[in-house]
């Protein structure tokens, strides 16, 4: 295969991951009569059984044991599943409540918030590019702040987890489907625990005469695990510039579903001066990435 095939070909499997992140709110709105934190359940408990078969297929067991070796790395993993459980039970819940613009703001926003952590936790230099794209952003969520009279809290919450589990994922050696397995193994006995506590109260979802949504239930693990298999091996084969345009990808699908599929309300004064602020925001940082990225030479790239 030649090097233009497998851009090609890395082109197109981070592409179908980013749409299947885009589309993600269709999933839980087909679902959204399970109580979030059940449904969060059910995401972990699936998940961590489906990435054990594949982690014992690719025989990554004596990676993962060598990871975990170092005590540090233990505690950042701790730390990491309870950001993405905190991430993901926002994305339910706000779905659920019809606020999926709100989560569409937030991962506009998570590549600023990347920013604002690298200069505060790991002392990187802010340049006038970056400074303008986040003091663009900081004023599009005071003006949504400030016209609702309340801050945008799910698009707070989802940047803020992302933007720290991705500084913890950084920062330790462990990879992507290592990290992500581990994560759901640690939270799958607690999931397990509560969903059978569920059904002897009467409460569960699963096996309760709906089996179109038991069979959704148990595609939890596939909405979860397939989208990240579908980057890791794409993004292998691309540019990091062009992973970076891509993440734009999933927020714009979560704009367009909310606004136009599931009519939630968008007022040009509020959400589109906000919305305004953040992609003028975007469009600054994504053009400095590219300038920099240009001044890189090839060989380093």
């Amino acid at each position: 295969m030649t090097r233009d095939d497998q851009r090609l070909q890395g082109g197109a499997l981070t592409l179908s991951a980013f749409i299947a992140w885009g589309l993600l709110p269709l999933y839980f709105k087909a679902v959204s009569t399970v109580p979030a934190l059940q449904l969060l359940a059910h995401r972990a408990l699936w998940a961590a059984v489906l990435l054990l078969v594949i982690v014992s297929v690719l025989g990554r067991w004596r990676a993962i044991r060598d990871t975990l070796a170092t005590r540090r790395t233990r505690w950042m993993l701790v730390a990491s599943t309870l950001l993405i459980a905190t991430n993901w039970l926002t994305f339910i819940y706000a779905t659920q409540v019809g606020r999926v613009i709100e989560i569409s703001l937030g991962y506009y926003i998570n590549p600023l918030v990347n920013i604002l952590l690298g200069v505060l936790v790991l002392r990187e230099r802010l340049n006038a590019f970056q400074g303008a794209a986040v003091a663009l952003a900081v004023a599009g969520v005071t003006n949504l702040a400030v016209q609702t009279a309340g801050l945008p809290w799910p698009s707070l919450v989802v940047a803020g987890s992302f933007g720290l589990y991705g500084l913890i994922r950084k920062t330790t050696q462990l990879a992507s489907l290592d990290g992500l397995f581990l994560e759901t193994g640690l939270m799958a006995p607690i999931a397990a625990a509560y969903l059978a506590y569920t059904e002897v109260q009467g409460t569960g979802a699963l096996f309760n005469g709906d089996a179109m949504l038991d069979v959704l239930l148990l595609m939890a693990g596939v909405v979860t695990a397939v989208p990240l298999l579908l980057f890791a091996s794409g993004a292998r084969r691309i540019t990091y510039t062009a992973v970076g345009f891509f993440q734009y990808l999933a927020p714009t699908g979560h704009f367009l579903l909310a606004v136009f599929v599931f009519g939630e309300p968008f007022q040009p004064e509020v959400q589109g001066v906000t919305f305004a602020c953040i992609w003028t925001a975007l469009a600054i940082f994504s053009a400095d990435t590219l300038r920099r990225y240009r001044q890189v030479p090839a060989a380093a790239r």
